[in-house]
């Protein structure tokens, strides 16, 4: 039998068929984000969330060169253990699945194959974005490209604080990427639930976001990725002057040590989990859990909303 380029876990596959709330979840964090060997367990409590929330988890991967909507148990251990799983964009998905390789994918992929499988709602911890000194280095996630032509919608903390966030604002913009705040006037900052950069739209409930893409699919703006902004609750977000201290010494290493390009990120990220002593690791899996239950919440009432037209 011919494989199918693109394989669905049945259970969800039979939640897309019946119109049950799915959420798409990446696989980086488990790969790349989360030390072993505790990435395992955190990722099952990710899913975890989802369910809470009343949605039917969907964590995408290449295994084996096959991409995967929906992993089972020993699919997500062979991403979460072994060490030859790639770093994989949109980009790259077609050359990990000719080599049969193995793959995590990044926010842009999982929202491309997430889109693809008919998945509407997609949660991640943040969002890729402009890089700081952008101007000379061309740097920008392909997140921002792929959400401008993907109709998903994502609901994150934000971006990184490491980022650009005012110039990564001005490109969502420019690229059509509409981005609401949840119960916040400030777009997120990752560690931080305010970047200190304001936001236009502000939503109170799930209901609220799931009306709004509602209306874009009528409206036809669907085919535009959609942001909802979750700020990292407060009892969890970093002390700001430790953030702030952190920060800054991470941006000076990374010029001392000449890191560019996409070693940047898993630097700084590196730099702030030894720095704070793992509480940066900390804050990163709350927000999450957090934005996997809320993303669950929402493809509840979106799916609610479909039954109903």
């Amino acid at each position: 039998m011919e494989r199918q380029p693109v394989q669905v876990h049945p259970e969800v596959a039979e939640a897309l068929q019946t119109g049950r709330a799915v959420v798409a979840l990446e696989s980086t964090i488990i790969s790349h984000g989360l030390p072993r060997p505790d990435n395992y367990g955190i990722a099952r409590q990710i899913e975890q969330a989802v369910r809470d929330g009343g949605a039917v988890p969907a964590t995408i991967a290449v295994v084996d060169g096959q991409p995967r909507i929906g992993l089972d148990d020993a699919a997500l251990r062979v991403i979460a253990d072994r060490d030859d799983v790639a770093k994989v964009s949109v980009r790259d998905l077609a050359t990990v699945a000719a080599r049969g390789a193995l793959g995590a994918t990044t926010v842009a992929a999982t929202a491309h194959l997430a889109a693809r499988a008919g998945i509407a709602l997609f949660a991640t911890g943040g969002l890729g974005g402009v890089h700081r000194q952008a101007r000379e280095s061309w740097d920008e996630s392909a997140d921002l490209t792929t959400l401008s032509g993907t109709p998903i919608t994502v609901v994150c903390a934000g971006v990184k604080s490491i980022l650009d966030v005012p110039a990564t604002l001005e490109r969502l913009e420019t690229l059509n990427i509409g981005v609401l705040g949840y119960r916040t006037d400030a777009f997120p900052g990752f560690y931080l639930a305010d970047s200190g950069s304001p936001l236009d739209w502000r939503v109170e409930s799930p209901a609220e976001v799931a009306a709004v893409m509602r209306q874009r699919r009528e409206l036809g703006t669907d085919r535009y990725g959609l942001v909802v902004a979750n700020p990292i609750p407060a009892a969890d977000e970093l002390d700001r002057r430790l953030h702030d201290r952190t920060l800054a010494g991470g941006l000076a290493e990374l010029n001392a040590n000449g890191v560019h390009g996409k070693a940047v990120t898993p630097f700084l990220l590196d730099y702030f989990h030894r720095q704070t002593q793992g509480a940066s690791l900390t804050a990163n899996v709350q927000l999450v859990l957090n934005n996997a239950r809320l993303a669950a919440e929402i493809a509840v009432a979106y799916a609610a909303l479909a039954v109903g037209r």
